[in-house]
């Protein structure tokens, strides 16, 4: 189950006259981080302690590929600095990081 994050806003105040036309913005947002994390390791959920007991395991190249994906809706100002943040994710779902 893939799952998309979109923003939606309506401007009610906007609306011309004799047209009834309202203006709205849509926004799709890249699958959240753990979503993406679950796929490369093929598993269906995360550890329920993560720490004590693994739920799998990612290589580099799954953790660079996810960062790629997620990169626009990252804080963060280049690839490693996403690395590390996708790194913090899949620790805390119970992945661990092979090289």
């Amino acid at each position: 189950l893939n799952r998309v994050k979109a923003k939606c806003s309506v401007d009610g105040q906007t609306r011309q006259e004799g047209a009834g036309w309202r203006t709205f913005s849509f926004i799709l947002k890249t699958p959240p981080a753990p979503v993406l994390l679950r796929e490369k390791a093929k598993v269906a959920k995360g550890s329920s302690t993560p720490g004590k007991q693994t739920a799998g395991s990612v290589t580099e190249a799954d953790i660079e590929e996810v960062a790629k994906i997620k990169m626009p809706d990252l804080n963060a100002y280049d690839l490693e600095a996403a690395k590390q943040q996708i790194r913090g994710t899949a620790r805390s779902m119970g992945l661990t990081v092979v090289a």
